[in-house]
């Protein structure tokens, strides 16, 4: 039964869903959505996900979205490592913990801190709202710490000692914010040595996901283009 998978790379969920997919060799056809060309508001991807957003896939007949539920799907369905979701009922709620933990917490605000900074100057050709900047830069500083002071406090990973899906989803988050000019690991040790781990041990996929975001980090340091043909 064919799996296809409908993504962009510029897309956080996307990557964590992409690194599961090549970390556990599950065969898959990319489907690629340029989300900055508006291909996921057209007619025909609207069949496969009607929410209109990335990443979606479609296993045979069965058409899924939504990043958890697609991370949890893929553990149940092909055959993965057990660490990525345990079967075990408490070290599988642990990882649910920060699953269901992350959507408003690191999901929500570190998106509005990045569309705010960085992506909608992109597309509007407008400069960012300095006073919602500065709004949502506190909010992102406030949630990393608590990403510092409590998730890692005592873990090795967001989901226990091993890693799992909750730390797909964070790091590729977190990494996002280098395009925005934030760097996250900056005063958070914990943070810094658990991101270091988790790359360290899905090299070299990790660094392949990630080579549009070190690319536009590295190229615009925080400072968005006039337009996405600029990125």
């Amino acid at each position: 039964m064919s799996l296809k998978f409908y993504y962009d790379i510029f897309s956080q969920p996307s990557r964590a869903v992409l690194l599961l997919l090549k970390l556990n060799k599950i065969p898959f056809e990319p489907k690629k959505i340029n989300l900055l060309k508006g291909e996921h508001y057209s007619e025909e991807y609207a069949k496969i996900n009607p929410f209109q957003k990335v990443p979606a896939i479609v296993h045979g007949n069965f058409a899924l979205s939504e990043s958890v539920a697609i991370l949890r799907y893929l553990c149940r369905e092909f055959e993965v490592a057990d660490h990525w979701y345990p079967k075990d009922s408490k070290a599988q709620a642990k990882v649910d913990e920060y699953l269901e933990w992350q959507h408003i917490e690191i999901r929500a605000n570190l998106m509005n801190y990045f569309r705010t900074k960085f992506l909608l100057p992109v597309v509007t050709g407008r400069p960012a709202d300095g006073k919602k900047v500065v709004q949502f830069e506190k909010k992102v500083t406030d949630v990393l710490n608590v990403l510092e002071d409590s998730w890692l406090s005592e873990r090795q990973y967001l989901g226990g000692n091993k890693v799992s899906v909750a730390d797909l989803l964070g790091a590729c988050e977190l990494e996002h914010l280098r395009m925005a000019g934030y760097n996250p690991r900056d005063n958070r040790p914990k943070v810094s040595a658990w991101l270091n781990k988790v790359k360290e041990e899905l090299n070299p996929h990790y660094e392949e996901v990630h080579a549009l975001v070190n690319h536009i980090a590295e190229k615009h340091r925080g400072v968005p283009p006039s337009s996405p043909n600029k990125l």
